[in-house]
């Protein structure tokens, strides 16, 4: 397969710094929930944004740092909670994030036109912190690096553990207001308590929750999907899709009349079978499809708003290979309709507890993970010269994004890796809508001609 071309080596001018919050901040330990302090989560989110012009650096420094004022968070550093075990706290002690700023010899149009698949040279765009550990790499770690053309990257690590997608989208928009407005206010100031997520004394564990629960299959008991994707003689590829307005409305048409749905919906039903028809697993297995769900305004009391914390949970559908592979597309929307509607206040605060319980982490063995970047508004963020041309993650992994499309709002890009000798295959299903048509005139008993 054709490989995309490496990026050149960045070029750092001076030694990376520290950035301090611009004023004395709070001096505590941060309690995180048990949805922060998953062991899944215990890693970095990773964006890559791309400018046609630069800006300053020491403006760019200038805003973060008065940033860090409001997310000190951030500017803290990671530890085991004084409580013991394996639960981790944030000491909030203002010893700042890294800022790195770097020069590549490139130009953002040659970016442009390798830029819809991640390679592995992405990765010298966010500077690599030395560590003995998780714990010991700042929550916050920032590259700015400079084009020829005069254009820049900007490259964000924001530890999981302190933000989910919105969290940290809501702080990026936080710095890049600063930039453009130094002395003004942000009209939503983030909420960093966690309390309201804390678990019931004693728990109460009052569902099951087949998200964290492994499921063996009837006449393949040892099988592990993940492993299966990992293992077959081939690296992983990543592999993007893009789909219009038209193209996501044509898919839902496929549910109507009688099934309203989504956008997002439709679309993670859609890859979900088309992933699974390329892998071809035995049909009795058990899948699973997990997506990230917003809590905020499911819980009572609802979180406050600017709540700055992991305020998601998975969503769960599942069914057996040969159920989702031989039904219509509204059978995969149904299950993902269903997975979101359980997740009502008594469902999460029972997950909650069973994390306080058990510490489980999320059932991967025959899992597709899909996380949705696409309507964060991470699309829209202006650091005074402009929106970017480019916004997705420095690497792709073998979970699976919806990414935003740069200047259509309503598409949405699906990102993620397979095994490199399904990659046309799968590419074939992702593509192939007429083969959705024809599912659904068989069900209805319409001659295909």
């Amino acid at each position: 397969m054709h490989q995309p071309p490496e990026l050149p080596d960045c070029v750092y001018p001076t030694q990376p710094i520290y950035i301090y919050p611009k004023s004395p901040t709070p001096k505590h330990f941060l309690y995180l929930s048990n949805l922060d302090d998953q062991k899944f989560l215990r890693f970095s989110i990773k964006y890559l944004y791309l400018y046609k012009k630069g800006v300053c650096l020491e403006t760019l420094k200038s805003s973060l740092s008065r940033t860090l004022v409001d997310y000190y968070p951030l500017a803290g550093r990671l530890r085991v909670s004084r409580e013991g075990g394996q639960k981790l706290e944030v000491d909030c002690n203002g010893e700042g994030a890294i800022f790195a700023e770097a020069f590549m010899d490139f130009t953002a149009e040659e970016f442009l036109q390798i830029s819809t698949r991640p390679n592995r040279s992405w990765r010298k765009l966010l500077y690599r912190v030395e560590g003995q550990s998780f714990l010991s790499i700042p929550p916050l770690v920032v590259q700015v690096t400079t084009l020829r053309c005069g254009g820049m990257f900007v490259c964000t690590a924001i530890n999981h553990c302190l933000a989910d997608g919105i969290g940290s989208s809501q702080f990026l928009h936080a710095w890049a207001h600063f930039t453009t407005k130094p002395h003004s206010y942000l009209s939503v100031a983030p909420f960093h308590s966690r309390s309201l997520l804390c678990p019931r004394a004693p728990p109460r564990i009052t569902f099951p929750h087949p998200e964290f629960t492994k499921t063996a299959p009837q006449h393949s008991p040892l099988f592990d999907l993940t492993q299966f994707t990992t293992t077959l003689s081939q690296p992983l590829v990543p592999t993007s899709t893009t789909f219009s307005p038209s193209l996501i409305l044509r898919l839902k048409r496929l549910c109507v009349p009688s099934l309203k749905c989504t956008s997002f919906e439709a679309l993670a039903s859609h890859v979900w079978r088309a992933w699974i028809k390329t892998l071809n697993p035995p049909p009795h297995l058990r899948i699973k499809l997990l997506f990230s769900i917003n809590i905020r305004k499911r819980l009572k009391p609802e979180l406050p708003q600017g709540f700055y914390g992991n305020g998601f949970v998975l969503g769960c559908a599942e069914s057996t290979v040969k159920e989702l592979v031989d039904a219509n597309l509204r059978f995969g929307v149904e299950l993902v309709q269903e997975a979101k509607e359980s997740l009502d206040d008594k469902y999460i605060r029972s997950m909650v507890d069973l994390m306080e319980e058990m510490r489980p982490s999320p059932d991967l063995s025959a899992s597709l993970v899909i996380s949705q970047w696409s309507k964060l508004g991470l699309d829209e963020l202006d650091f005074g010269e402009g929106g970017p041309l480019h916004m997705g993650p420095v690497a792709s992994e073998i979970y699976c994004l919806f990414l935003p499309v740069i200047g259509d709002p309503d598409a949405t890009r699906v990102l993620m890796s397979v095994p490199e000798s399904v990659v046309h295959e799968f590419e074939y299903y992702m593509n192939d809508l007429d083969l959705f048509d024809r599912d659904e005139r068989e069900d209805e008993g319409m001659e295909i001609v």
